[in-house]
Formats: C-alpha cells, structure tokens, sequence
C-alpha cells in the first residue's frame, strides 16, 4: 500500500476531486494494494475512485475486492458500466459476480450482455456452485495434434489474449476431446516441421465438470500442476482450472470448515467478521447454539438418572467435570486430525478399519495414562474404590470421546456431507453425553450404588 498517501488524504482528494494527484500516487500501485486500499474508504467513496480508473485496470482491482465490495460497487453502477466491467472480467469471474447479485439485477444485467457472452456465462452458472464446472474458465488454447509447431504457435499468438493462459496448451480431436497436453516451451524449442502430436503428453491430470471443486484442488495440489483440465461427460474439453482459481477455493474451503469447526452457520456469502453486521452474526452463530442445547439437555436427564449415587459418594460430582471434559478433548482432536486429513484427501473412506483399529490403541493409551494422572487424587479424595472408578471411567471415557471424533467425520462424509459438520462443540456435546453413562455407569457398578 502506498506509503505517501493516507486513505484520510485520498478521500480529501476525491472529494475535491484532484484526479491529477490521485492519478499520480494510484499508477504506481499493484492491483492488490490498491483494491486494499479502496477497502478502506467509505463506500460513497468506493465507486468514485472506481470510475477514474482505466476499464481494464478496474477489472483487475475489481478482482480482488471482496464479495461484500463486489456486490456494493456492481449496485452503485449504472447499467453501462456494469455491463463495460462485465466485459473486460473474465468469464468464471463475471459468473460468480452475477451469481451473488439480486435475481432481477442478475437479470437485467445478463440481457445487456452480447449474445456469445451471454451463453457462455449461462452455461457456467448451469453447474452446481461448489463444481469444478463452476470455477473453470472456459478461455483456453487448444490445438490438433497434426499440426506443424510453426501452425501450433501461429495459433497461439492469435488466441493468446482470449486465453487465461499461455504456459500449456491442450491437444483435442475434431470433437473437442482432449488427447493430450504440452507446454509452451516445448512448442518454441522444438523443430519448426514436427507435428504437436509427437510432443504432446497423453497422461493427462483432468476432472469432471460436476465433480466438487475440491477434487480440483487436490489434484493440482498432488501433481504440481500449472492448470488442470476440466471435461464433460463425453471427454470433451470444456474448460480450465488455473493455480489462482484454486487459491480462491482453498480461502474458501478453509473459512467454511473453520466456521463449522466452530458450529457457526455458512450460507451462499462467506461470513466476514470485519463487514458483517450484527444481525447477520446472530443469525449465523444462534441455530447451533439451539442445537447444542438440546443435546446437552440430554446430558442433563443422564445426569438426572443417577442423582441417587451422586448422593450417596458426593466426591464422584467432583471429578465430573474433569473425566467428561478429558473425553471432549480426546473427541476434538480425533475430529480435527480427521476433518483435516479427509480434506486434503490424505485418507479415503475405505481406510476406516485401519484409522479406527489405531485410533483405538492410542485412545486405550490416552486414557490409561490420564487415568493413572487422576487416580492419586480421587483416592486421596474419596476412598480406593472412588479412586478405581474414577480411573476406569476415564479410560474408558476417553475411548468413547476419541471414536465419536474420528467416526462422525467419517459417516457424515459417507452420507455426502461436509465432515467439518462434526465441529468441536458437536463432537464435545456428543462425547458428553456417552461420558456420563459411562462415568456413573462404572461408578454404580464398582460402588455397588443404587441409581
């Protein structure tokens, strides 16, 4: 960001409107410091500075402003420059502007478009939002395999700026199918005569339009690539995943499961604590909250049903706290490790026998060691047989916390949903609920206690 000039002094020269000065100090600012720096204003002020600036230029700031900026800016336009700014973006990102635009707005703006552009935009928001069909841009170069280098690079110069890159190309047939892959450098270095089939790879990383936008992130992430292919159901190229899309999906991914790690609701628009207003973050954060509740109503009843031994060995109430909170924690970090692992594809549903076999043996370790912890005291404190329930339950306590954390994100996943959904409350609530039967079940049992 600018160092010599303050968002107080940019505002000042808006108003007065010393474009010459604005211009003097913006020029020489990247795109991302200058969308941060917009950031900063007051929105009466967002379209002015917007509006001085080159078209092509705003469309490149305009990439980096955030959702809530996006959608600010493209309602304080007037047609013809929402319709000029549409324009010059490109198409994955005008689909995502319009998409999170009010239906009738998203409407109008799309009749002002050109018929080409129109369709191609229509066809992109037809995939679900979180596809790879929905993220890919459909501005790539591809050639056919019987070509010369020299006709492959004539048709790069002449499609490059309508291209979101130039380091590979792809090879389809006369259908479109994809056959294979090569890269720009191969195409300038190698004999002018030779054909791109000879240089092309075959073995070619791509996926589905339908598939999540998450396989797309996985599949770059694990071969390292520069741009990932995206086909139809008939192996048609269609589009391209680009290394700065997928960028965008990880940010996304990783606030959508960090807010349901946090049991705090996601919708259509990402929460943004900074922009968000305060109906807004009840709205998100209470329908959890309610859910929580009932289930630790059900703690409560669990407790409720065993109110004749807490009354017959009070110190067993002392150590509640301590043995159903180890079991939450035990919970919340199989969970974690288990959400984080099936998000970046380092486990498979078909390895459940294996995690759960080895996150049983250490869970077994886990309590035997915190049982042992709090076996000194609970004896001390209640007697030895106080002290043998209470390590036992632990134990097992323990157990039950740690299967909860690693099997929920695993069933959730296997009922098609998010495995983030098991958030540390959930799991905790849950764990909860079994520590208690397990806690007093032990307890009456060594004690000999009535319930």
């Amino acid at each position: 960001m600018s160092e010599s000039l303050s968002v107080e002094q940019l505002s000042k020269h808006l108003e007065a409107g010393d474009w010459q000065i604005l211009h003097a100090h913006l020029d020489v600012l990247q795109d991302q410091d200058l969308a941060e720096l917009v950031a900063e204003l007051d929105r009466r002020h967002w379209v002015v500075l917007f509006r001085t600036l080159p078209q092509e230029r705003a469309a490149d700031v305009f990439s980096y402003f955030s959702e809530d900026q996006q959608q600010g800016i493209m309602l304080d336009l007037n047609d013809d420059e929402r319709a000029a700014l549409l324009a010059e973006l490109s198409f994955d990102d005008a689909a995502a502007v319009i998409h999170r635009l009010p239906e009738e707005l998203a409407r109008d703006l799309m009749s002002l478009l050109p018929d080409k552009d129109r369709w191609v935009i229509k066809s992109l928001l037809a995939y679900p939002v979180d596809s790879a069909g929905r993220r890919m841009t459909p501005e790539f170069i591809a050639l056919r395999s019987e070509w010369t280098l020299a006709q492959a690079l004539d048709h790069v110069r002449e499609k490059y700026e309508e291209s979101e890159t130039v380091n590979v190309a792809f090879v389809t047939d006369e259908d479109g199918r994809l056959l294979g892959v090569v890269k720009l450098k191969d195409l300038l270095l190698g004999a002018a005569k030779r054909q791109v089939g000879s240089l092309m790879r075959t073995d070619v990383i791509h996926v589905q339009t339908r598939a999540d936008q998450e396989e797309a992130v996985q599949l770059i992430r694990r071969y390292d690539l520069e741009v990932l292919p995206v086909v139809d159901e008939r192996e048609i190229l269609v589009g391209i995943i680009t290394v700065d899309d997928v960028m965008d999906v990880t940010e996304e991914e990783t606030t959508e499961d960090f807010l349901r790690m946090g049991s705090v609701g996601v919708g259509p628009l990402m929460l943004n604590l900074k922009d968000a207003g305060m109906q807004l973050l009840y709205r998100k954060r209470v329908g959890w909250l309610l859910i929580l509740i009932l289930v630790n109503l059900v703690s409560g009843a669990a407790i409720a049903l065993f109110e004749t031994a807490i009354e017959m060995v009070v110190a067993l109430v002392f150590f509640l706290p301590l043995v159903i909170a180890s079991g939450g924690n035990a919970g919340t970090q199989a969970s974690t490790l288990m959400v984080r692992s099936l998000a970046t594809g380092d486990v498979q549903l078909r390895d459940w026998w294996s995690l759960w076999a080895k996150e049983l043996l250490v869970s077994v370790a886990l309590g035997f060691t915190l049982g042992l912890a709090i076996w000194g005291a609970a004896a001390w404190l209640g007697g030895p047989d106080v002290g043998l329930a209470v390590a036992i339950a632990m134990v097992l306590v323990v157990i039950v916390g740690s299967m909860v954390g690693l099997l929920l994100p695993l069933i959730l996943t296997r009922l098609k949903m998010d495995p983030a959904t098991a958030s540390a409350p959930l799991v905790t609530s849950i764990a909860d609920v079994g520590g208690i039967l397990v806690y007093f079940g032990v307890a009456t049992a060594i004690l000999q206690l009535q319930v």
